[in-house]
């Protein structure tokens, strides 16, 4: 079984950031970058990254996870404002140059998707395939406002159990799919211990990111972004029960790309957590079939 091991870097600003680095270069396949969601971190995609980089697979994978500055294993930034799209993106780039990698597949989750949007921009050179996963170029209200109601918010629990109890309340509608083993590894992914509980694994100033934004009316689109990737091919995966990514937006997505597939995540919300066997190879087929003839 591939293990991951820790890699740190220094971002411009001195703040220390974390990868987690899974299997080794492989000629002719492509890294992988794998981007989390606003307040996730790359233990998200360990059931991910180690699957796809299994050496006793045909085609194992070179993959690196990334925890964004003030999640899981990098440095709290000391100014909430860096926690922005643009610096972040940025970070990711650097990395990626330290890495020495020119060409990669994204796979990206909610923020990590927008990430891959971003880089139609700024570094275009560097996507040949992405994964956008529950995310598009219209984001909705609704789902914004969920996500705004518990991040930075959440207490310390005293035990899992009580955390449990608690995602349930907040996202169990939208993932009746989810077993009690599910909830209980989302929650070991979510929280770490501490000496007084069980806290998230992000900066709780992450919620003045959100606290400014007007969510009365649509917000911006990332049309542009999106028709910027034209040239490589994408599969969006959407959560049965979305409240972030539409289905019509996906069905937009379709007939405006010319080589966009869709996928639909049976019994989850936003977002699908990736560690369900048919997500897995679902992904997997694709990130082989963008591979460089």
């Amino acid at each position: 079984m591939v293990k991951s091991q820790s890699l740190f870097f220094k971002a411009k600003d001195g703040l220390r950031l974390h990868v987690r680095e899974y299997g080794t270069a492989q000629a002719h396949r492509l890294p992988i970058l794998c981007l989390p969601g606003l307040a996730r971190t790359a233990a998200d995609f360990d059931t991910l990254a180690t699957y796809l980089a299994d050496e006793m697979s045909p085609s194992p994978r070179h993959v690196f996870a990334f925890d964004y500055r003030g999640r899981g294993l990098s440095d709290r930034d000391p100014d909430w404002r860096h926690y922005d799209l643009m610096i972040e993106n940025k970070d990711v780039l650097d990395i990626c140059d330290q890495l020495a990698i020119a060409q990669a597949i994204v796979i990206g989750t909610s923020r990590g998707g927008l990430h891959a949007l971003l880089m139609s921009m700024t570094r275009p050179s560097l996507l040949r395939a992405a994964v956008l996963n529950d995310i598009g170029p219209v984001i909705e209200t609704k789902g914004m406002a969920r996500i705004r109601g518990y991040i930075g918010q959440l207490p310390k629990f005293a035990s899992y159990a009580q955390a449990i109890t608690a995602f349930k309340a907040i996202m169990g509608p939208t993932f009746p799919g989810l077993s009690e083993a599910d909830w209980q590894a989302y929650a070991q992914l979510t929280l770490e211990q501490t000496d007084t509980g069980l806290i998230s694994r992000y900066d709780q100033a992450l919620l003045n990111t959100l606290k400014d934004l007007d969510l009365d009316k649509p917000l911006p689109d990332l049309w542009p972004q999106f028709a910027a990737l034209a040239k490589i091919p994408l599969l969006v995966m959407r959560g049965e029960y979305s409240d972030l990514l539409s289905q019509e937006t996906v069905d937009q997505m379709v007939k405006r790309h010319p080589n966009c597939q869709a996928y639909q995540v049976a019994g989850q919300g936003h977002a699908p957590l990736l560690q369900d066997q048919d997500s897995l190879e679902r992904i997997k087929q694709f990130v082989k079939m963008a591979d460089p003839v």
